[in-house]
């Protein structure tokens, strides 16, 4: 006869990690504060500090950067395959930045349905920008570093401001590589959802 098998044992386990997990000091937010802890004040900025050297019609200015992935992805690449939608922000770890781009979470399905990959730009170091979104921890797109020759891909586009970063702008390019529109928005503030969404439909 086989011996009675008891769950007394395997009780106490279960209550002791019970007990273990109770005193650990566990916070779902624990990593939305200290992001936010992190980020630095810049105050209000001139809200636009450059002025354009592309124009809808243009064929985008081809570039080639690394990304934080370890990829080195140049925009030419897409011709023919992808629409492309670039993201251009002012730096890592400043607040509206930090909220741009995790909110862009909720519109990955309307890139699929576009046929369009995005591509966020910022000035930053590539060491600097995977500290960064790796505190965020939303970001599904490449990122990429244009730090060095500083602000080249901005400076080609005309979204370099007169401090070194860039403008907080999105660049809608087509599969031929043709600029279709071009936001830049006031640096202070996230270009709507709503304006890349209708943006995105255009290029189906």
């Amino acid at each position: 006869m086989r011996p009675a098998v008891s769950n007394r044992g395997s009780g106490w386990t279960i209550l002791l990690a019970l007990f273990i997990l109770s005193a650990l000091p566990f916070d779902l937010h624990a990593a939305e504060r200290h992001l936010s802890e992190s980020i630095y004040d810049t105050g209000h900025l001139k809200p636009i500090d450059s002025v354009l050297k592309v124009a809808p019609g243009d064929i985008a200015p081809d570039f080639e950067l690394k990304a934080i992935s370890g990829k080195s992805i140049r925009l030419s690449s897409y011709r023919g395959r992808k629409n492309v939608v670039i993201s251009f922000v002012p730096a890592a770890w400043t607040p509206v930045c930090s909220d741009q781009w995790p909110g862009y979470a909720i519109t990955r399905r309307y890139f699929d349905d576009a046929d369009a990959v995005l591509l966020g730009i910022t000035v930053d170091n590539v060491a600097t920008l995977y500290a960064w979104t790796r505190q965020m921890g939303t970001i599904w797109f490449e990122v990429l570093s244009d730090f060095w020759p500083h602000g080249a891909t901005a400076e080609a586009y005309g979204l370099l401001r007169s401090d070194g970063t860039s403008e907080r702008a999105l660049v809608f390019i087509d599969k031929h590589g043709v600029i279709r529109d071009i936001y830049v928005s006031d640096i202070n503030v996230r270009p709507p959802l709503e304006y890349l969404v209708e943006q995105l439909a255009k290029l189906k």
